[in-house]
């Protein structure tokens, strides 16, 4: 999902993250509800958890789904039922997932059926794989596409994050500005069934002028005289099938379904050993400054586990905290503003990470594990101007915002494809 930041490591002083004497911007506990973001436009301390869909470019295709050539002659006009055959499966799907249970896959198809003016398909679903049926009244004798099709709509999309942005005369403010990373998605619009012949005028790139297409209308079997019923594919009608068949994605190895695997945080994940103090710091850079990723205004902070099956919790600081909610910096690299870096609790001497198996899992929790050159271990964090010490926090992998569902002593930290929109998912990096 993001681009990788410049290999430069930066002392954290320099990236102001301690507190300067510039003003901090004005608090914001809950949003309003206004409209769409827009790229430079202003945002609040409250949005640096959040994140949202824009629409680079679209692409809308008429196409045709299932189709059967048939002939009707004289004495066989009326209503026929024609079985027709599968050419093109269309699923919806945000970066080839296999649903739709985030909600910035869902906001991404929203956005683009807003930019289209088209209702788009925004739920999981796939145009039929089967044969299927449609019945019609043929009225005049001649040479038929009998079809059912869409519109196949797909195109990019980026995705706005809120961040600091220096203005010409030094100073600060917040800003939509484009996050690191781009996607793909597929959907289609309302299916259209219908018949056609090769005589018949129709518009110019409509489903109805796809379908008829498919007829093959020059060929000399087109022309010759047949008895009524159907008609062997043509050479087109074969290509597509096959180029459709290629197309599909196949399943993963040993998956029952097109869904993305989900694991509970029970258990280690596999290959991930439980972390060691000793060995994590040998492996990174890890910046002398310690901080707690805390709730704004707020006693609760991010506390690290001590058993590896659990997952990052808000907690209080104690003298019994043993460190659980102290964090460091490491192998930092900053690009556009916004840091890059790598979580390292010095309570348990992991790294923060969401779990490789529940990479795709909405509301996954947050956990810690040995220390490891991994994407699944490295976020972005989005600041407030200088003088303030509010972030957003995001995994470099997933995409998704850190936050949490209520503030309360032992509530998770979790991953939100969107963030939460209730200002929830903006934290304190306050130095300790």
């Amino acid at each position: 999902m993001a681009a990788t930041a410049p290999a430069v490591a930066v002392a954290v002083a320099a990236m102001g993250l301690a507190a300067s004497p510039a003003a901090a911007s004005p608090a914001a506990a809950v949003p309003t509800a206004t409209a769409a973001p827009q790229l430079g436009g202003a945002c609040t301390a409250a949005d640096l958890g959040t994140r949202h869909p824009y629409i680079k470019n679209t692409e809308v295709s008429p196409t045709i789904t299932h189709f059967k050539g048939w002939y009707v002659t004289e004495g066989t006009t009326g209503n026929h039922t024609v079985v027709t055959s599968t050419e093109t499966v269309i699923t919806v799907s945000v970066d080839l997932s296999g649903g739709l249970d985030a909600s910035f896959a869902v906001a991404t198809l929203e956005a683009a059926s807003a930019k289209l003016g088209l209702n788009v398909k925004i739920e999981a679903s796939s145009t039929s794989s089967e044969s299927n049926t449609v019945a019609w009244s043929f009225d005049q004798p001649g040479y038929y596409g009998v079809y059912k099709g869409t519109k196949k709509v797909t195109g990019t999309y980026g995705s706005l994050n809120c961040k600091r942005s220096q203005q010409s005369d030094g100073s600060w403010v917040l800003k939509w500005g484009e996050g690191p990373g781009v996607g793909s998605f597929t959907t289609y619009t309302t299916l259209e069934e219908g018949a056609v012949r090769c005589q018949d005028t129709v518009p110019a790139g409509s489903i109805m002028a796809k379908a008829q297409s498919l007829l093959d209308c020059g060929s000399p079997a087109a022309k010759s005289e047949r008895p009524a019923g159907a008609v062997a594919p043509t050479v087109q009608q074969q290509h597509a099938r096959e180029q459709d068949r290629l197309a599909q994605p196949a399943a993963p190895a040993g998956s029952a379904s097109a869904g993305q695997p989900t694991a509970s945080i029970s258990g280690t994940p596999a290959g991930q050993p439980g972390a060691s103090a000793r060995g994590a710091r040998a492996a990174l850079d890890c910046q002398t400054q310690v901080y707690k990723i805390a709730v704004p205004g707020k006693p609760l902070s991010w506390g690290a586990p001590v058993l590896a099956s659990d997952g990052v919790r808000l907690r209080p600081s104690t003298i019994f905290s043993a460190h659980l909610d102290h964090w460091r910096l490491c192998n930092v690299t900053e690009s556009n503003g916004v840091i890059e870096a790598t979580l390292w609790n010095w309570g348990n001497g992991g790294c923060a990470t969401i779990a490789a198996p529940n990479a795709a899992t909405e509301r996954a929790v947050l956990m810690t594990v040995a220390c490891a050159e991994d994407d699944l271990q490295r976020f972005f964090i989005y600041r407030d101007v200088p003088g303030s010490s509010k972030i957003g926090v995001q995994n470099k992998y997933t995409g998704s915002m850190m936050g949490h569902d209520r503030y309360a002593d032992g509530e998770f930290v979790r991953q939100y494809s969107s963030g939460r929109q209730d200002g929830t998912g903006t934290y304190s990096l306050d130095a300790v």
